[in-house]
């Protein structure tokens, strides 16, 4: 079996980018306890250059998780939107205003000029609103009066909506859906964790005694380390046999599309890097399918009503386990295949 390696990154240097995503992640933690997934999983997005859609009832501590991702990389900003239906679209991506002193336009960016920016409720913006979100996620760039300006650079983008109340909201279209790199949610925390919270905010909020860990350098680093991290032809093949089997399920009417494939495939290297190895194997696929793949899919009326009757859980876990029983792991946990052999360097993807 031929695979594509290249010493292209000595292990000194990867050893140093598993260092920075420990340290990232350890120092998010400290502000939100008990959730370590799901900030692996906005880490990787951040490090793949992707975006992330969390359905989660309020108070689940989505803003304290924005807010610490920015804290933790020195320099970064971090900015939040509240959507309602008379947001404009200016209000997020900024306008110009005529200054009466120089007798010109001057440009006042808004809140999407950020590294990383909640949008809270998203649901609720207009699709006019929701399409300058579009441009920005699509193409770290937002175009005002005929001009395109670009994005900071990293640029995080958390959405949230309420899983609960649709009242009122403006149902994501399935291009947006699809340019979210995963969707999650923090869920509740445990009853020990909860209790810590109490503790820890009975003076002040630990957001404000949390330092940065990392820099923006670091983060960069990351992104290339990503590049390098190695996945097996078998393993690839498979990501791909898995995403074409969305296409062809029953209550399944429009399946993921290539952009699935590639951030399938994305995600696992970065989950691998940030589980301290340099190798994908079939376990991190599993683990990532459900959150990268699940939300791309066009469901049918009649799939969507059995859902609601069930649990919107338990249908798509429905999906997720047909098409595992379609296209299976190559291996078991019984065979080395499954939890990878140590290759070398891998050459970074083009």
């Amino acid at each position: 079996m031929e695979s594509q390696t290249a010493p292209l990154e000595t292990t000194a240097e990867f050893d140093r980018a598993i260092e920075i995503a420990g340290r990232f992640l350890a120092n998010v933690e400290t502000v939100v306890h008990g959730k370590p997934d799901e900030i692996r999983l906005v880490i990787a997005a951040l490090t793949c250059g992707g975006h992330v859609l969390l359905e989660d009832v309020p108070g689940t501590a989505k803003t304290v998780l924005a807010r610490a991702i920015a804290r933790t990389i020195d320099g970064a900003t971090t900015t939040r939107v509240q959507c309602t239906p008379d947001l404009q679209p200016t209000d997020v991506t900024g306008l110009s205003i005529f200054d009466q002193k120089q007798r010109d336009f001057e440009f006042r960016p808004g809140p999407i000029f950020a590294n990383v920016i909640l949008v809270d409720e998203i649901n609720r913006a207009t699709p006019k609103t929701q399409s300058a979100l579009l441009e920005a996620m699509a193409e770290q760039q937002v175009t005002v009066d005929g001009v395109t300006r670009e994005l900071p650079d990293p640029f995080l983008l958390l959405a949230t909506e309420n899983p609960i109340e649709y009242e009122g909201t403006f149902p994501l279209p399935e291009a947006q859906l699809d340019r979210f790199f995963l969707k999650t949610a923090l869920g509740y925390p445990s009853a020990d964790d909860e209790l810590r919270v109490l503790e820890e905010q009975r003076f002040q909020h630990p957001l404000a005694r949390l330092s940065a860990a990392v820099t923006l350098d670091d983060v960069l680093e990351l992104r290339s380390a990503v590049r390098h991290v190695y996945v097996d032809e078998i393993v690839r093949r498979w990501i791909v046999d898995l995403v074409r089997a969305t296409r062809d399920l029953d209550g399944v009417a429009m399946g993921a599309s290539v952009r699935g494939s590639l951030a399938l495939e994305r995600a696992a290297r970065a989950w691998a890097l940030l589980q301290g190895r340099d190798f994908v194997v079939p376990r991190d696929i599993e683990r990532l399918f459900g959150p990268v793949i699940l939300h791309r899919l066009l469901l049918t009326s009649a799939f969507l009503a059995r859902a609601r009757a069930r649990g919107g859980g338990d249908a798509l876990e429905e999906l997720r386990h047909a098409c595992l029983e379609r296209a299976p792991a190559p291996g078991s946990e019984d065979d080395p295949l499954f939890e990878g052999p140590r290759p070398a360097r891998a050459a970074p993807v083009p």
